[in-house]
């Protein structure tokens, strides 16, 4: 799997931890939290988040405004 998000479209949460570097369930803690964006539920057994709100995360993580 490739170190980089596309710029659009919809990634899994391996695709999101590759690049930001915590663990699943600090992702699922920062999702409840309100500190990650919500996911998007595609089906019963498809969670997925819009590329274009987890850049946006990054840009917060690295500019600190992320606690």
């Amino acid at each position: 799997m490739s170190n980089t998000l596309p710029t659009t479209g919809f990634v899994k949460v391996p695709q999101i931890l590759a690049v930001i570097p915590i663990g699943r369930s600090t992702w699922w803690q920062w999702v409840k939290d309100g500190k990650a964006p919500a996911p998007v539920k595609l089906g019963a057994n498809t969670t997925v988040w819009r590329a274009e709100d987890i850049h946006a995360l990054i840009k917060k993580l690295a500019d600190g405004e992320v606690q």
